[in-house]
C-alpha cells in the first residue's frame, strides 16, 4: 500500500507544483510541495522512507525544471532524512516540533539554493532575496506543513 501511495505522490505532486501552483502564489512566492511532502513523510514515517521519497521527488522535480540536474535530488533527499531523524529523536513529537523542523529545513534548503543557483551574483543581490522570497516561502512551507501534519495525525474520538 505504501509504495503505491508514494508513487502516486511522486507522480502527482511535481506536476501539480509546476502547472497549477503558480495560480495560488502570494506575491510571486509559492510553497515547495516537494519539500513539504519529503519533510512530512520523513517526520512521520522515518528517515529511510523520507530520504527515499525525497530523492524520488527531487529527481522528478529536476526532470521538470531547467536547473542543474541533481540539486533538487540531493536537497529533497537531505530534507527527508533530516526530518526523519528529527522525528525519531524527539520524545514527544508535536505540531510545534514539526513546525520548527519545517522552518529550519525550509530555510536551510532556500539558503543553499540561493547561494548555489545564484553563485555568480553579487552578495547584496542574494541578501536582498531574504525578506522578499526566502522568509515568505519558509512561512508558506511551514503553514502548509502544519496543516498537513494536523490532517494526518488527527485522531477521531472513539465511540
Amino acid at each position: 500500500m505504501k509504495p503505491a501511495l508514494y508513487m502516486t505522490l511522486v507522480l502527482g505532486v511535481v506536476p501539480l507544483q509546476t502547472s497549477l501552483l503558480h495560480y495560488f502564489s502570494l506575491g510571486g512566492v509559492r510553497p515547495d510541495l516537494c519539500l513539504v511532502a519529503a519533510a512530512l513523510i520523513g517526520f512521520l514515517a522515518g528517515p529511510v522512507e523520507g530520504m527515499s521519497v525525497g530523492i524520488a521527488l527531487g529527481f522528478t522535480q529536476d526532470l521538470f525544471s531547467a536547473g542543474a540536474l541533481g540539486l533538487n535530488l540531493i536537497a529533497k533527499g537531505a530534507v527527508g532524512i533530516l526530518a526523519g531523524l528529527a522525528g525519531r529523536h524527539v520524545t514527544n513529537a508535536t505540531m510545534a516540533t514539526f513546525v520548527a523542523t519545517m522552518v529550519s529545513l525550509s530555510l536551510l534548503e532556500n539558503l543553499v539554493f540561493l547561494f548555489v543557483v545564484r553563485w555568480g551574483g553579487e552578495l547584496g543581490d542574494r541578501l536582498s532575496a531574504l525578506p522578499s522570497i526566502l522568509l515568505p516561502e519558509t512561512l508558506l512551507n511551514a503553514a502548509l506543513g502544519a496543516m498537513l501534519y494536523w490532517l494526518f495525525t488527527f485522531r477521531r474520538p472513539a465511540g
